[in-house]
């Protein structure tokens, strides 16, 4: 593919109104990436989406009303975010990361604090373990240092260990740190100074969740799947067996970018996760060199991630194919519902075994997910709740 400069009026801007229906949608009780985009596919505009969140919730089969972020609450978040020096960032605009935006379940609105421009630069992301080893902090500072060098920033999770060491050694070629809590709740509580310089330095530090929001265990895959998301390849340096940095590498497959693992003893727990990465099939690498020949065949395909000219705000801004929601039934939502069981479906295994259009079976996937009754896997699979 033919390298071309990216179009900067390829972009549209949400007006204060709608930012402001935007952050109460995605607030709102069981809305996700997946059925934001849906919901404003269909209806057009934030606002018409939200008038219309109680009806869908109890055609999905909600035990109870579904809450929908008060107004109020969306005003105070805005102010919160002003005030600590962040900003929102919805996706479509100027500011979100391009490569971000083609992932899969690309957050609607992310929170960021520090210079944007950084968020627009190539990109890998280094993750590893809390309980790393000194070859290991020493390797993920080489790594870092020389990748900043030759003009990647960094991402991690600002996590102790090889997080840290990534971060501190690309500070001042630029890091992405991404938070599972809100943006202006820093954790772990040791590295609330290597945020400050992150920042001071032309870094940033993100998050999708709400501001003052404290992470909770199940938020940390979360924040894994953006760490990923924003790279072209993530490096795992070490691993245990059971570790939230193979998280990173499988979501990584999942969504098509590079897998480079380095190898360790046998004897150290700490390689098991990234030795067994290997062997899947994951690229060894052991040299900073390793990863930019690994990574090279991508930079051709960079201008890929641009945007589409968007006039208004149901002109959707994610890169999916976009499927018309088409009303239906009890007879076809009830055979959609049968068809699903707690093991992850293809959506189009779906329509093609109930006979439904994808229109018929969106719309009910996004009345089952508002209920709370549904989960979304990567690779366009579902499954029930429970």
């Amino acid at each position: 593919m033919t390298n071309q400069p990216i179009d900067k009026k390829r972009y549209f801007h949400l007006d204060d109104e709608q930012r402001l229906n935007w952050l109460r949608l995605i607030r709102s009780q069981n809305v996700g990436p997946a059925t934001f985009r849906d919901l404003i596919s269909h209806y057009g505009t934030a606002a018409a989406a939200l008038e219309a969140l109680p009806e869908l919730a109890e055609r999905g089969g909600a035990a109870a009303r579904i809450k929908i972020c008060p107004i109020e609450d969306a005003e105070r978040e805005l102010v919160k975010c002003e005030s600590v020096g962040a900003r929102f960032i919805a996706i479509g605009e100027p500011d979100y990361p391009p490569i971000l935006r083609n992932s899969d379940q690309s957050p609607p609105i992310i929170a960021t604090i520090g210079n944007s421009e950084t968020l627009m630069q190539k990109c890998v992301a280094i993750v590893g373990s809390r309980n790393a080893s000194i070859a290991g902090m020493k390797l993920t500072q080489r790594f870092a240092s020389q990748l900043g060098e030759h003009g990647y920033t960094i991402a991690s999770g600002l996590a102790r260990g090889i997080d840290t060491a990534a971060h501190r050694a690309s500070l001042t070629t630029g890091t992405i740190a991404v938070f599972a809590g809100g943006v202006d709740h820093i954790f772990p509580d040791e590295n609330i100074e290597l945020a400050k310089a992150i920042v001071d330095n032309g870094g940033v530090l993100m998050s999708e969740m709400p501001m003052g929001w404290q992470p909770r265990a199940k938020d940390f895959p979360r924040r894994n799947r953006i760490v990923t998301g924003l790279a072209q390849g993530v490096v795992v340096v070490e691993a245990a067996k059971r570790s939230g940095s193979l998280i990173s590498a499988r979501l990584a497959n999942e969504m098509g970018r590079i897998v480079l693992a380095v190898p360790g003893s046998p004897l150290d727990p700490r390689s098991e996760g990234t030795n067994g990465l290997i062997k899947q099939g994951a690229t060894l690498v052991t040299s900073t060199d390793d990863i930019i020949e690994a990574l090279a065949p991508l930079h051709d395909n960079a201008s890929e991630f641009v945007y589409d000219i968007y006039e208004n705000e149901d002109e959707l801004p994610f890169e999916t194919k976009r499927t018309k929601i088409e009303n239906t039934d009890d007879t076809i939502r009830n055979a959609i519902l049968s068809s699903l069981g707690p093991s992850p479906t293809e959506i189009d295994d779906i329509i093609r075994f109930t006979g439904a259009s994808a229109g018929q079976v969106q719309l009910t996937l996004m009345e089952l997910d508002l209920a709370g009754r549904l989960e979304r896997h990567t690779g366009n699979r579902v499954s029930l709740v429970g």
